[in-house]
């Protein structure tokens, strides 16, 4: 399913509607897209509507931010700088995969192999002065969250 997005804001508002329609077991969403494409601004947007008040940076440095939220535990995962999946052996990605509610990982592609199970790509690219998302569910559970987004967002535009 496609999504335009006109503006940051609209970038904004997807965020708020993966997190209000948060599978009720624990997912893996990848966010995919060029570098600006706006992965980190609707990350930053899910989390503050998770509840998450302080700083939310971009683990572009770090790898990974971790934030305790109501909903449970959120990693958020840039892998932008990963050359080698191998690296990520170092992150004990077994115990975060048995502690997060919710992964965010930005570039997974990089850490192919390494990751527990995606259940929603989504897919952010520039248009024109707005953006495409593009929502590929991979699980069932990833349909039943793309669905409900992709109604709440049909409701909320008309």
């Amino acid at each position: 399913m496609k999504l335009h997005l006109a503006s940051p804001a609209a970038t904004e508002r997807l965020g708020v509607l993966l997190a209000a329609h948060l599978p009720a077991t624990a997912a893996v969403l990848h966010l995919e897209g060029d570098l600006g494409a706006g992965k980190t601004t609707l990350a930053r947007a899910l989390l503050r509507s998770l509840g998450v008040e302080g700083p939310v940076r971009s683990p572009t440095y770090t790898l990974i931010e971790r934030y305790d939220t109501a909903r449970g535990e959120v990693a958020h995962l840039d892998l932008y700088r990963i050359a080698d999946p191998e690296e990520l052996e170092f992150l004990a990605l077994d115990e975060l995969a048995a502690e997060a509610r919710l992964w965010l990982v930005e570039w997974p592609q990089r850490g192919h192999g390494m990751l527990p199970a995606v259940d929603l790509v989504l897919r952010l690219a520039v248009q024109g002065a707005g953006r495409m998302a593009t929502l590929d569910p991979v699980s069932d559970a990833g349909r039943v969250w793309a669905d409900s987004v992709q109604r709440a967002w049909e409701q909320a535009v008309s």
